[in-house]
């Protein structure tokens, strides 16, 4: 297996009296999902704030590409190629698809050499730009619904749409919060093909409930319970747990 694209070493967050995350250590590869589960209130958002750059670590390393980038805010880690969706659908509800992902896209080029002029050119002139909307387009299967309006899309179209933006800015490293939540059984088998076509180029972390969908497209599971990481293995490994079934996976279907 190659060099990990992301690699955190014993992360640990505190609020105060609570310890939300505690020394939590994983490595994301290409061509490999790793999900994270556990019950409510177990540090797994709160671990993927720490991976994107949201919240700052209490303590701990956080390694991207071979780089060390602990501390590093998320708009930095983005342009690195670290991209992330959240819990609640984050899109611009009043524009075109097409228009959301052209934002997404333009994003991307917050590295380049200042230009005056940019400031003067039409976004759909730049062939960057239109690329990166238009394989993201493409990769999350919306061409149909390239210019209707956000707003009136399904939930579960809208989440498609949430992920194709993170597409637009060409990350190598996916996080994805939650995708499925809310949607129905149609809806969460066509994120499930979207995740698993994504997985052959993308390094991914998965935090998700739904545990049919975690179980047919992980590689890796780690489970948490209040902050700590209680197992981490193959999707065999997890179901034949004894600790995970007493404190996540029994629970769950009790």
């Amino acid at each position: 297996m190659t060099d990990a694209l992301l690699q955190a070493k014993g992360l640990s967050k505190r609020f105060g009296g609570l310890l939300a995350v505690n020394d939590v250590s994983l490595s994301l590869y290409i061509d490999q999902l790793h999900a994270v589960i556990g019950p409510n209130g177990a540090g797994k958002t709160t671990l993927t704030h720490l991976l994107s750059g949201d919240v700052k670590a209490t303590s701990g390393e956080l390694w991207l590409k071979g780089q060390a980038v602990t501390g590093w805010p998320h708009h930095r880690l983005s342009l690195q190629g670290l991209g992330r969706s959240y819990q609640k659908t984050n899109v611009f509800l009043p524009l075109s698809v097409w228009e959301n992902l052209m934002l997404a896209a333009q994003a991307r080029d917050a590295h380049a050499p200042f230009n005056p002029l940019a400031w003067f050119t039409r976004a759909d002139h730049n062939p960057r730009v239109v690329a990166r909307a238009e394989r993201a387009l493409d990769l999350a299967g919306l061409t149909s619904v390239r210019d209707k309006t956000a707003a009136i899309l399904s939930h579960g179209i809208q989440r498609q749409l949430e992920i194709a933006m993170v597409l637009a800015t060409e990350p190598d490293v996916l996080l994805l919060d939650e995708p499925l939540a809310g949607m129905g059984a149609a809806e969460a088998e066509t994120m499930v093909e979207l995740l698993h076509a994504l997985k052959q180029d993308h390094a991914m972390l998965l935090v998700e409930h739904d545990m049919d969908a975690v179980f047919a497209l992980a590689d890796v599971l780690t489970v948490m319970v209040n902050g700590t990481v209680i197992a981490t293995g193959t999707p065999e490994t997890i179901r034949g747990d004894a600790k995970v079934q007493a404190a996540y996976l029994g629970e769950a279907t009790a």
